[in-house]
């Protein structure tokens, strides 16, 4: 199978573009990606010039680029993780979340249509979305698949347009889709803007730890790594037009999370009362619209395909501290934006194609 995975150089893109090639060797894995600023192809250094592995530099809102990509390498399959993805961003700047997440969502399915009418049932598009279109939860209550959408900022309406343009086109056009909406992510490679890279970070250069409002905002947490056993799971084993919700069952609220990666830091850092990495933390205004709780129920994805998550949330954080503690290099890079140089680099290898 020639399998093309959109975002394939972020965070869990990336993640999943090394599990493909490790436990689907006989796939073509072709990594379309635009490389904003969250896309950082040192996260796939270890790949670059795998038999199995393309990179293609292109951007969803070209309909051209998705084309001519189709065409080279006669794509089969499709997992969708191309998008914005951070809540701040959109606020100050939803344009760019529209015009990604709809309008590439679009541009993919509509060049996946045509290049697959002679059989559409026969190709599977798999569109990897967010828990964050279901909207706020209270003190209690999960997201189901059937949950009512109702998202509340740029972001998560963005990527609640995008999941109907997936669900319109199977019951449409009759294209093999899936669509799955899972919880916040966490490990490695992940850009330090979000909490848990941006805390380990800022607690190594003794910088501050912005804490939105009182840090009573809950959110579950899934171990990036058991997502992508999911999608796997979901995309070999999902029944077409299904939606399966992926979580993994560890609620936190954020002020718990900060204080236990600081005690987790000063342990392994040595680190005395006196300077622990508490003292950081510093609470600030709370963002607009901040919703207060998200929780999955996975039950689905459980009963109907056997998944549930390998990693408990103590197990991950560990894994996910190591990674950055032994890549501090790679955090330097990101931070400064000497990460971008490699790119140039990259381009000129034979398994890189800019469209």
């Amino acid at each position: 199978m020639n399998l093309m995975i959109t975002g394939g150089a972020g965070f869990i893109g990336a993640n999943l573009v090394l599990h493909w090639l490790q436990h689907h060797p006989d796939d073509l894995v072709i990594n379309f990606d635009a490389l904003t600023y969250a896309g950082n192809l040192e996260n796939l250094a270890e790949v670059k010039n795998h038999p199995k592995y393309r990179f293609v530099l292109g951007d969803l809102r070209n309909p051209a680029d998705i084309s001519k990509t189709f065409s080279k390498y006669h794509v089969d399959a499709v997992i969708h993780l191309a998008a914005e993805s951070h809540v701040d961003r959109s606020i100050y700047g939803p344009a760019d979340f529209i015009e990604t997440n709809i309008s590439g969502t679009f541009n993919l399915l509509e060049t996946a249509r045509d290049y697959w009418k002679t059989d559409l049932s026969a190709h599977r598009f798999l569109h990897v979305s967010t828990d964050e279109v279901y909207g706020s939860l209270g003190s209690c209550g999960k997201f189901l698949e059937t949950t009512p959408y109702a998202p509340n900022s740029p972001y998560s309406a963005s990527k609640a347009a995008s999941d109907h343009l997936v669900r319109a086109w199977h019951h449409t056009y009759k294209m093999n889709m899936l669509t799955t909406n899972c919880s916040n992510n966490y490990g490695p490679f992940q850009f330090p803007e979000k909490l848990l890279p941006l805390l380990i970070n800022n607690c190594l250069q003794n910088l501050y730890i912005p804490v939105y409002g009182d840090g009573k905002n809950i959110r579950d947490w899934l171990f990036v790594k058991d997502h992508c056993e999911a999608l796997d799971c979901v995309f070999h084993s999902g029944k077409s037009g299904e939606t399966y919700n992926i979580g993994g069952g560890n609620e936190w609220s954020n002020i718990d999370i900060v204080r236990y990666v600081c005690k987790e830091l000063d342990q392994r850092l040595g680190r005395s009362k006196e300077n622990s990495c508490e003292k950081l933390i510093t609470f600030v205004q709370d963002r607009p619209g901040h919703d207060l709780r998200y929780a999955i129920d996975a039950s689905k994805i459980k009963t109907e395909l056997n998944w549930t998550p390998r990693h408990t949330f103590g197990e991950g954080l560990s894994k996910t501290i190591e990674w950055y503690l032994g890549h501090q290099n790679w955090i330097k890079d990101i931070t400064s934006g000497t990460y971008r140089e490699y790119y140039e680099l990259q381009y000129g290898g034979q398994n890189s194609d800019a469209v």
